[in-house]
């Protein structure tokens, strides 16, 4: 396929991921006054495994070769479990400025564990996008802040919730190269809901008395958040570095602005909206190319051949 082809796509997945991603905290707003942390999180990955399941099947998918074994226990048990668990919980925690501080240092951890770990390039262009994203995540948290103070267990939770997002994009990268994203993403999917049937018993209660609302943004969480976007970010996780994907991930709170602006009247102050047109500033950035060269790829990271395609070499052969 033609790079720029590939590239194309893998933005376009990218998209949908993040757009996705930031509809998920309308929907956990309401789900998650009903039903506790780990219960949330096991009704929202028992609804992914259940599509994703379907779809496999339909497919004909299979289950992945062993080789892809680690990669998929690895981000099951930290981004599919362990993350959405202490998120939730975090988030319960602390007030949103906090939240945005920790939670989005995952996005930098990621590019710091896949050069590390995967040979990934960090381009200058790479971390001053990041920097800019990061600040623009600050200030949206900040604004945004209901001023209901933060404890010290929430930030140690939304700091592990960065840190267990990050060590599982690194670990589902090499994954890629084995086995299809819809494999990695279903089984993946399928790990968290294991790792997370200790609070079955706690969702069976809660859904006995939750109102139809609430469960049913716990299933969107599960259908589309989770099946659809979780597939879409392992795609074009599979044609980039991670650490260009993370940084994609700043967009998610500038979208959030909007959403909350579109679909529950939240009109956002000045500080807001700037930090918000930061965040999307500093993925354009950190996702550009600069002019290639002859004889060199410029910055270090504008190859635009996917990662996926290059010489195992390059330490990217077979990771949020």
């Amino acid at each position: 396929m033609n790079p720029r082809r590939t590239d194309l796509l893998a933005a376009g997945a990218a998209t949908v991921s993040v757009v996705l991603w930031a509809s998920a905290f309308v929907s956990i707003r309401s789900a998650g006054a009903e039903y506790s942390p780990g219960a949330l999180a096991l009704g929202r990955l028992l609804a992914g495994v259940l599509v994703l399941g379907v779809i496999c099947v339909v497919r004909r998918e299979g289950w992945p070769p062993r080789s892809a074994w680690r990669g998929i226990l690895i981000s099951g048990l930290l981004w599919f479990g362990f993350y959405m668990v202490a998120l939730n919980w975090g988030e319960q925690q602390v007030d949103a400025g906090t939240a945005a501080l920790v939670v989005n240092i995952g996005p930098i951890l990621v590019a710091l564990l896949g050069a590390r770990l995967l040979g990934d390039a960090m381009p200058p262009r790479l971390l001053a996008g990041m920097a800019v994203s990061f600040a623009g995540a600050v200030a949206v948290g900040l604004s945004m802040s209901g001023g209901g103070g933060s404890s010290l267990l929430g930030v140690v939770l939304c700091l592990l919730a960065a840190v267990g997002y990050a060590g599982g994009v690194v670990a589902q990268k090499p994954a890629l190269a084995q086995a299809s994203a819809l494999q990695v993403t279903t089984f993946g999917c399928l790990v968290g809901a294991v790792a997370c049937l200790p609070f079955a018993g706690q969702l069976v209660t809660e859904a006995a008395e939750a109102p139809v609302s609430a469960t049913l943004n716990m299933v969107y969480l599960g259908v589309f958040p989770t099946a659809l976007a979780f597939t879409t970010w392992a795609y074009a996780l599979a044609r980039t570095t991670a650490g260009r994907m993370g940084a994609t991930t700043y967009a998610v709170p500038a979208l959030v602005v909007l959403m909350s602006w579109l679909a529950l009247g939240e009109v956002p102050g000045v500080l807001t909206l700037a930090g918000g047109a930061l965040c999307l500033l500093g993925v354009a950035v950190s996702r550009s190319r600069p002019s290639v060269k002859a004889g060199g790829d410029g910055d270090g990271g504008g190859s635009p051949i996917p990662t996926a395609e290059r010489p195992a070499s390059s330490g990217a052969g077979r990771a949020d």
